[in-house]
C-alpha cells in the first residue's frame, strides 16, 4: 500500500514561518543567545528555549528599556526559569503548561510549549496565555 504525502492530499504550501525567521524578525528573543544561555544551561534546560517578544517583555526586561533599580536581566531570566522548571516537575508529561512570576509585586501568566522546531528537533517556547 503505497502512502500519499502531505502535499498529494492538502496540496502545495502556500506559506510558511520558521522559528528561525521568527527569531531574526524579533518575534521571538532566542534564550540560547550569549548573554542568557548560561543561565539556560545552569537551569538545567537542554532544548533550545524562545520566548515570545511579549513574554519576554512583560516578564524579563521590557524590549529596548531599562529595568528598574535594583533589578538585573539575568535574575529575572533564572526566576523565570525557576517557575518554568517547577511547572515541568510539577505539571506531569504535559506539552504545554501554564506557570507565573511575579514581577514588581504583578503576577505575569506565562505558558510554555515544547514541541518540534523547524528541524522537528524538541524545542522549549514561552509565551503569553493569549499567544498561541
Amino acid at each position: 500500500m503505497e502512502t500519499e504525502t502531505m502535499e498529494e492530499i492538502f496540496g502545495p504550501v502556500v506559506s510558511s514561518y520558521s522559528r528561525a525567521q521568527a527569531i531574526e524578525d524579533g518575534v521571538l528573543v532566542d534564550l540560547m543567545q550569549e548573554e542568557t544561555v548560561k543561565a539556560v544551561k545552569e537551569a538545567g534546560f537542554v532544548f533550545p528555549v524562545a520566548m515570545t517578544a511579549t513574554a519576554f517583555g512583560a516578564s524579563i526586561c521590557p524590549i529596548n528599556g531599562e529595568l528598574p533599580a535594583g533589578q538585573d536581566l539575568q535574575g529575572r531570566l533564572w526566576d523565570m526559569l525557576t517557575m518554568l522548571k517547577h511547572a515541568i516537575r510539577s505539571g506531569g508529561a504535559s506539552t504545554r503548561l501554564k506557570f507565573s512570576v511575579s514581577v514588581s509585586r504583578k503576577i505575569v501568566k506565562l505558558v510554555s510549549v515544547c514541541g518540534p522546531g523547524d528541524h522537528a528537533e524538541p524545542v522549549i517556547t514561552i509565551m503569553m496565555p493569549d499567544e498561541d
